[in-house]
């Protein structure tokens, strides 16, 4: 009799622990699942985007850091238009009207060949806009003369710059503005730092073009930098 209730019990007990793991498994698959369709679903609408934003560019985009004989006037997005705030300095310094996505202003197209990341730059940092794409922080624009800062999210599934551990010096950078240039930046400088330096943002290129892609760690205790020039 004691034996009975004894296996009795046990077996309830292995049971209850069975059913936990199998709900924990299909919790953790549908999780995985959400995540991977998500980062589909961001990059098809970015891809569909850069399609229209590159075909507006035609053959002004330049790959030899020069800008294209034949300038676009003007960059309209089919969806809506904006002009850009005149005090942006992410912005192209012109009142011309900008490509939008998702209701920001698109200042230009990042690419990295090594991880296969290509978005656009949005023209702020906001909680919303980094869910979004990867996003312009400071300095003077896309593919100006100085320290330029982009911003962008570190997602497990690899979204925007999700990645960029991956990436080491020698590794390459493409920036496409609204102007149609295309400049090749090279990785020179990665380290990880903490949330409230900020002096990579700031710091002086004595005249050289370049850009600082600025993501979390994995631990989201510090922040992942990344220094890159013409």
């Amino acid at each position: 009799m004691f034996n009975n209730e004894f296996n009795s019990k046990y077996s309830n007990v292995l049971t209850i622990i069975l059913i936990v793991v199998i709900v924990a498994i299909l919790g953790l698959v549908a999780f995985l699942g959400y995540d991977f369709y998500r980062k589909y679903y961001i990059d098809k609408e970015a891809e569909e985007f850069m399609s229209q934003y590159e075909n507006q560019l035609g053959n002004t985009i330049s790959d030899d850091n020069t800008i294209g004989d034949n300038t676009i006037s003007t960059i309209i997005d089919p969806v809506n238009e904006i002009t850009p705030p005149s005090s942006s300095g992410g912005g192209n310094g012109s009142s011309k009207k900008v490509p939008t996505y998702k209701g920001y202003n698109v200042l230009g197209i990042i690419e990295i060949p090594k991880t296969g990341i290509k978005y656009p730059v949005l023209d702020k940092v906001t909680p919303k806009s980094i869910q979004l794409s990867v996003a312009y922080y400071y300095g003077p624009g896309l593919n100006k003369v100085g320290n330029t800062t982009i911003y962008g999210h570190n997602y497990r599934n690899g979204a925007f710059f999700g990645k960029n551990k991956q990436l080491s010096n020698g590794d390459i950078i493409y920036i496409t503005d609204n102007t149609g240039k295309k400049i090749k930046y090279t990785i020179y400088n990665i380290y990880k730092t903490t949330e409230t330096d900020a002096e990579y943002v700031t710091r002086d290129t004595k005249g050289a073009r370049e850009i600082s892609l600025s993501t979390c760690t994995d631990d989201s205790k510090g922040r992942l930098i990344i220094w890159a020039k013409e």
